[in-house]
This record gives structure tokens, C-alpha cells and sequence, in this order.
């Protein structure tokens, strides 16, 4: 199997793990795509990220509706700023060592989230006001735009310290928020002009993140146990951070 294979199962594992607990994977994509051996432009890296965080959280957000999880009323406040900034953030001109050095960054950070996903909660409640949901919304909305994930992976551990509902609405609520940045993302980058995606490369990997979103999010947390390989991605992620800053720091 050669290492592009390699990459379609990496992604299909990828999705499955994600899509059981409300992510769309962004991340691991991102750590994935930047490997030196593949040689692909940031730009291109950015939008084949964000493609596959569409794919995977689309199902996840139909299965969240059905089950009645998702709730609008206590979505919007989260949508409402961090929609427009995920635009504003794609559009931000950026250098390619800046990217990778940011890049790193988020990396290293979505690598102890991922590893402490879960096990993070304060011991009551925080009251929820409209000013800090639109703060927190905005900020991780501006990241996912430049750096080009869902952000998710930032939202879900931040509500859980806060104490915000149950952890399936909160996997819902993460779901929707990747799919609405994810979808700004792609129209500031596409705005901005994304180099022609090599479609024998790039349908592959979207078709195994189909693959794989649709079966983790039907697994789900309460049906399957992801902690050890989520804990191994964790470190996956770290070990492509540090690889990607010691280059160009």
C-alpha cells in the first residue's frame, strides 16, 4: 500500500473517531496534509480540511436534529460571531511560514484538548451570558478561518468547563459550529482564490471521511468507547506539531 493509501485509511479512522464525539476532524487532517512528503500548497491544505470537515459533520448534525439533541435557540449565540469572523480569518493574508508556525501552534494546543477531551468539567454550572458566547464563538471562529478547521475541537472542551448542558448537546452544538465556520472558511478562501484541487487526489479522501463520519457518528459515545485511540491521536497530533515547528521556527 503506498503512502497515499496510507492517507484515505488514515482519514477514514480519522472521521470515525471524530464523528463519535461531534468533531469534524480538522485538525488531523490539517497534521496529515502538512507532511513534507506530500508536498501540497497551504491553500490547498486549508480547503481539503475544511471539505472534509463539511462531509463528515453534515451527517452528524442530520443525526443530532433527529434525535432532537440540537437546539437552535441555544446554537445562534455561537453561530452569530463566529460565522462572519471564520470569513474575515480566511481572508487574512497570511505567509506560508506564518501559516505553519500557527499551524504548529493550534496543533500542539488541539493535541492536549483532544487528550483531556472528556475529562473536563467544573463542579456546577456557570451562568451563560450573551456577551460570553458571542466572545468564545468569535475568537475560535477567527482561528478556524485562518488556520482552516471547524473549531470544535476548541468549543466542546470550553463548554464542558463551563459546565453547559449534557455532553450529547454539547457534541451537537460542536457539530453545527464546525459546519457553519467550516462553510464561511471555505467561501473567504475561495474568495481569496484557491490554487485547482486535484480531484484523483482530493475525491478519495472525501469519500473516506463520508465512510467514516457516517459510521462514528452512528456509533456515538455511548455506544463506542473512543478514549485510547483518541489519546493516540492526541499524541499523533503532537508529534506532527512539534515535526512542523521545529521546521519553521
Amino acid at each position: 500500500m503506498d503512502l497515499f493509501w496510507l492517507l484515505v485509511v488514515g482519514f477514514f479512522v480519522i472521521a470515525l473517531v471524530y464523528a463519535s464525539v461531534g468533531f469534524g476532524g480538522g485538525s488531523s487532517y490539517l497534521a496529515l496534509l502538512a507532511l513534507p512528503v506530500f508536498a501540497i500548497p497551504f491553500p490547498v491544505i486549508r480547503a481539503t480540511a475544511l471539505c472534509c470537515n463539511l462531509i463528515v459533520v453534515t451527517g452528524g448534525v442530520w443525526i443530532f436534529i433527529k434525535e432532537g439533541k440540537l437546539s437552535w435557540k441555544e446554537s445562534w449565540p455561537f453561530l452569530a460571531a463566529s460565522v462572519p469572523l471564520a470569513y474575515v480569518g480566511a481572508l487574512f493574508p497570511i505567509r506560508e511560514r506564518d501559516f505553519f508556525v500557527l499551524l504548529g501552534i493550534t496543533l500542539a494546543v488541539a493535541a492536549v484538548v483532544l487528550w483531556f477531551q472528556g475529562s473536563i468539567r467544573t463542579r456546577s454550572p456557570m451562568i451563560q451570558t450573551r456577551q460570553r458566547t458571542l466572545l468564545l464563538g468569535g475568537a475560535i471562529g477567527a482561528l478556524s478561518g485562518v488556520v482552516g478547521i471547524g473549531g470544535g475541537i476548541f468549543l466542546s472542551p470550553a463548554l464542558h468547563f463551563l459546565g453547559w448542558l449534557d455532553a450529547r448537546r454539547i457534541a451537537a452544538l460542536a457539530s453545527v459550529f464546525i459546519l457553519a465556520n467550516s462553510a464561511s472558511s471555505l467561501v473567504g478562501l475561495a474568495q481569496r482564490g484557491i490554487p485547482a484541487l486535484e480531484w484523483p487526489f482530493i475525491l478519495p479522501l472525501l469519500l473516506a471521511v463520508l465512510a467514516g463520519g457516517q459510521v462514528g457518528s452512528r456509533l456515538g459515545v455511548s455506544w463506542f468507547s473512543v478514549i485510547y485511540i483518541r489519546k493516540a491521536t492526541a499524541l499523533l497530533i503532537l508529534v506532527a506539531a512539534v515535526n512542523i515547528l521545529l521546521e519553521y521556527v
